[in-house]
């Protein structure tokens, strides 16, 4: 124990109680005696080194002649003898704390250092305001990892009872439509299909595929004259077949407008009548968003008052909106959960580039750029684990997740993150363990993953949405990105990175409306003119088995097609059966594919998996894909699964290879668009071929055609949870 000195020592006591005195005098003597019991109990450090070295082995002979001449003393001496003996170590240990104490002999770490720098003030070798200047601040350790739970996977629906799909054959049959019908009904109206079937015909549309020219024969033939076209089963019926075909094109909601138009196409006599009657059973939700521009109106400098001007005569600037409840409820949860995120951030002051200030001081940040601007993202990533901070980068296609990043688990699919089978699991509320998601390809992400997404990120979690707005949307309903975007409430960081070469000055030119010619020395871009479908499927065989394999040494499997469609003489179907027929024939004895066949894989609408085929067992069809090996169940082999040597652009989006082939023939034309041409160019990375029979149709197409709006209502809701008062 050292004892304070100088000033900073405590003053004694003025009075002091003499039995306090003597209670700690024995105290003290106690605590004395016990560290002689000790010092006694323990041998010295000189003994045991003495003892070590084999040195002071043998006693001296003055000692033995000492101990010889030594009188023998009784046991009442030695315990007196004992006694004094310790006492004298008792004084001799406190004299030996109340003494100086030596610089560095009893002090340890930070004391002895602080008063070998005392000392060296004091001597003038060093200086006092070394003992004012700030601690440089240490690094910040990598958070410990938290103990994580990954929820299990969904479980798959039960299969319908064999009960019920009796019921459902039996009302088909007396209906006059097809008995293989039944599992889809089944599924889409469940246990009680039959019966609602029986009562309702018209639930047929609920089944993907049928028109309502179907489902009105159907209806005929169960019901008799007691159906019409003014029938309200028939009405509500069609209004919420309308919005789910509306979602195919990646509207959410539609205007009440549009709404009565279709049902007008369709023969409904009285069409707001009509949607009245949807809306009133629930069938169906209606909208009415209140534009934060014309919440407060403004007086004009006459001092009119509010409403007196010719705005007032505009009505809403929104116009209602028809929505089914199961896209209306993801688009307000997502609306809510960005708005959660952006408001319970700490802001900070990040040092780096744009991007990294400002998600250092917002909870959602939006990022715009081409393929060359993703590495500012990734930079970002690589320096918020740097600060300590846990980072996930997701992307929409599992095939540009490398094989290091892969292993590392730090960029993961944006399915299996939301299935649970990769990414960091779930804390103990539920929530991802992270601290900065940085979501790439983010105009791939539709309404309802983007719910699930932003639902799973715990309070205080940054999110990026990192994209190119000029590729197509996603395939799914709804429009993320754009409206996010649209609504002005984060920060957004523009890239001003350019793709580099020929390839990149190409899909950059497309992306203002131009359809440059450009220098490619290396045979970058090579266009392929072609007089008919039929010459543009066999160029395009000859493209990915000989020509580019040829010229750039890049296997078959690592060249993709894209074309306009399914259909058609070159579509899909045409040009995947003429590419199997070359690249790997068989005689598809598993449900039409062979082990080594592309295929392109839906597990979800709007979601497209592509791999390879490996073999087939009892549960289905084992592919090879990006995400790791994967079976598909046999009843779906027929409707989910094509072969994917060709894929539509919407497939495409999010992808890159290194070749790609894109195959335009003449009845191509009606389906280009900009946005079409941007993404379907902008998937090569190496060598660009376009199998060209459109003529004046590609230029026009890129000058003049945009993608439709999609009407959702991302944008207006962000707009009420978000935006400052005043602000546009």
């Amino acid at each position: 124990m050292t004892e304070p000195s100088g000033e900073t020592a405590p003053e004694a006591p003025e009075d002091v109680d003499q039995a306090d005195v003597e209670q700690d005098a024995e105290e003290q003597d106690a605590e004395d005696r016990a560290d002689v019991d000790r010092e006694d109990a323990a041998p010295s450090a000189e003994v045991t080194e003495a003892a070590a070295s084999g040195e002071a082995a043998e006693p001296s002979e003055s000692a033995d002649a000492s101990k010889e001449a030594a009188p023998e003393q009784s046991e009442a001496q030695a315990e007196l003898a004992a006694q004094r003996e310790l006492r004298a170590r008792i004084e001799a240990r406190k004299a030996e704390k109340s003494g100086p104490v030596a610089s560095g002999s009893k002090l340890k770490g930070a004391a002895a250092d602080l008063l070998a720098a005392v000392r060296a003030v004091e001597g003038g070798s060093a200086s006092g305001g070394a003992f004012y200047a700030p601690a440089p601040e240490p690094p910040r350790a990598p958070r410990p990892p938290e103990a994580t739970v990954r929820p299990a996977a969904p479980a798959a629906p039960p299969a319908p009872t064999a009960g019920a799909l009796a019921g459902v054959r039996e009302v088909l049959a007396r209906g006059g439509a097809p008995e293989a019908l039944a599992g889809q009904v089944t599924a889409a109206l469940g246990e009680q299909a039959a019966e609602a079937l029986a009562g309702d015909p018209w639930q047929l549309l609920a089944v993907a595929g049928v028109r309502p020219e179907q489902a009105d024969g159907f209806a005929r033939a169960l019901l008799g004259d007691a159906c019409g076209p003014d029938d309200p089963r028939r009405a509500v019926a069609l209004t919420v077949w309308l919005l789910d075909r509306a979602a195919l094109r990646g509207h959410t909601a539609l205007t009440l407008d549009e709404v009565a138009a279709g049902l007008a196409r369709h023969g409904v006599p009285d069409p707001q009548e009509a949607v009245g009657t949807a809306v009133s059973e629930g069938a169906v939700l209606l909208f009415q968003e209140e534009d934060a521009e014309d919440a407060a109106p403004e007086e004009d400098e006459e001092g009119a008052e509010p409403g007196a001007g010719a705005g007032s005569d505009e009505g809403p600037a929104e116009p209602p909106l028809l929505g089914l409840d199961r896209y209306a409820l993801a688009e307000e949860s997502l609306a809510d959960g960005l708005a959660r995120l952006a408001r319970t951030v700490t802001a900070e002051e990040w040092d780096g580039d744009e991007l990294e200030r400002a998600v250092g001081g917002h909870g959602l940040v939006l990022h715009t750029g081409g393929e060359a601007a993703r590495a500012e993202p990734l930079a970002l990533a690589a320096a918020a684990r740097e600060r300590g901070l846990r980072v996930l980068v997701t992307v929409h296609d599992a095939g540009r997740v490398g094989e290091e990043e892969r292993a590392a688990g730090t960029t993961v699919p944006l399915a299996a993150l939301l299935s649970g089978t990769a990414g960091p699991g779930r804390d103990e509320e539920g929530g991802l363990a992270l601290d900065l998601l940085v979501v790439l390809d983010a105009p791939q992400l539709d309404v309802e993953a983007g719910a699930m997404l932003v639902e799973a990120l715990p309070d205080g979690c940054r999110l990026v949405l990192s994209g190119d707005p000029d590729v197509l949307g996603s395939a799914g309903p709804g429009a993320v990105f754009a409206g996010a975007l649209a609504a002005r409430v984060c920060p957004r960081v523009a890239s001003r990175r350019p793709d580099p070469g020929p390839l990149g000055e190409l899909v950059s030119g497309i992306g203002i409306g131009e359809l440059n010619q450009v220098e490619a020395p290396g045979k970058e871009v090579v266009i392929v003119p072609v007089r008919d479908a039929g010459e543009a499927v066999h160029r395009t065989v000859q493209l990915v088995a000989d020509s580019v394999p040829r010229a750039f040494g890049l296997a078959p499997e690592q060249t993709r097609v894209i074309t306009v469609g399914h259909g058609g003489s070159a579509g899909t179907r045409a040009l995947n059966a003429a590419l199997k027929q070359r690249l790997n024939p068989g005689p598809g004895r598993f449900g039409g594919y062979d082990p080594g066949d592309r295929v392109a894989y839906a597990p979800a609408p709007g979601r497209t998996v592509t791999g390879t085929v490996l073999g087939a067992d009892a549960e289905g069809l084992r592919l090879g894909t990006g995400e790791g090996e994967l079976v598909v169940p046999k009843e779906r082999v027929g409707s989910a699964l094509r072969h994917g040597w060709a894929l539509t652009a919407h497939q495409a989006a999010g992808g890159r290879w290194p070749a790609v082939v894109v195959v335009l023939p003449g009845d191509a034309a009606p389906g280009l668009s900009r946005p079409w041409v941007y993404t379907a160019f902008g998937r090569a990375e190496r060598h660009l071929s376009v199998v060209h029979g459109v003529d004046q149709a590609l230029p026009r197409s890129v000058a003049e055609v945009l993608a439709p709006e999609r009407t959702t209502r991302l944008r207006p809701l962000l707009t009420g949870l978000l935006a400052a008062p005043g602000e546009e």
